[in-house]
């Protein structure tokens, strides 16, 4: 006599792993490593324009003299 768990833990293993690999082609590995270099994320881009605005408003406060003269 057998319980349902331990019947069902003996075929576990014997499915086929997923495979780790993902085959695409030549050209879809050229198009994703060029987007690489670009910021796409829509979070990460009102961060960067928060920064550049918040610049633009201390440049105005910026003075290039010596005051030392």
């Amino acid at each position: 006599m057998t319980d349902d768990r331990s019947e069902d833990a003996s075929y576990e293993n014997e499915a086929t792993p997923p495979s780790p690999m993902v085959q695409i082609s030549l050209k879809e590995y050229d198009k994703l490593k060029a987007k690489q270099h670009y910021i796409t994320d829509k979070g990460l881009i009102d961060i960067i324009d928060n920064m550049e605005r918040l610049l633009r408003a201390l440049r105005k406060h910026i003075v290039r003299s010596d005051f030392n003269e």
